[in-house]
């Protein structure tokens, strides 16, 4: 079912957490503490939003993890249900996309409902003091990348990397809904 994020009070804090990535390590909020910018993305891999987007978001980590910018994606879906999602379909997804951003298992959904994710992928972009900043979309196409205008997501990066607002228009993100248990 398509969902689009919610609208959410921009400035709010960065939630904790503790979850197992795909490299068996566990990961919370201080292990980010370093960078400047922290993008959490809520995913997972069934998803053909998702999979229409993937190479963008390692696209984006490429080109910006030297400036400090983080990515983390967390698969909350339920894996009963959606098999596809499990853990170690997330290790053969990780693997068959060359991820180069630690991707977490949120086994008990806590973590997305702490968030108040709703799809995947659901976008939260948070500065060095872990502020929410940018909750959106990542482009204006996300079935044709030849076809995109606008990189919100890139140019929201830039814009906190500069210490700046963001400026423009918060367009919601669109993708499957999170499967709940």
């Amino acid at each position: 079912m398509l969902l689009y994020s919610k609208e959410v009070n921009l400035n709010s804090s960065a939630k904790d957490f503790k979850l197992k990535g795909v490299d068996n390590k566990f990961y919370c909020l201080d292990d980010f503490k370093d960078f400047k910018i922290l993008v959490i993305v809520f995913m997972c891999n069934h998803c053909p939003y998702v999979k229409a987007v993937i190479n963008r978001l390692i696209d984006l980590q490429e080109k910006f993890l030297q400036k400090s910018v983080r990515f983390v994606g967390i698969n909350p879906n339920d894996e009963i249900n959606y098999p596809e999602d499990s853990f170690e379909n997330m290790k053969l997804f990780y693997r068959n996309y060359n991820m180069n951003f630690p991707y977490l298992r949120d086994e008990t959904q806590e973590v997305a409902k702490l968030y108040d994710a709703v799809c995947t992928p659901d976008i939260y972009v948070y500065d060095s003091d872990r502020k929410l900043k940018y909750r959106g979309r990542i482009d204006d196409n996300w079935k044709d990348e030849s076809q995109v205008k606008n990189r919100e997501l890139e140019k929201a990066i830039i814009l906190l990397l500069e210490g700046k607002e963001i400026d423009f228009q918060q367009n919601p993100s669109m993708g499957c809904s999170i499967k709940w248990k």
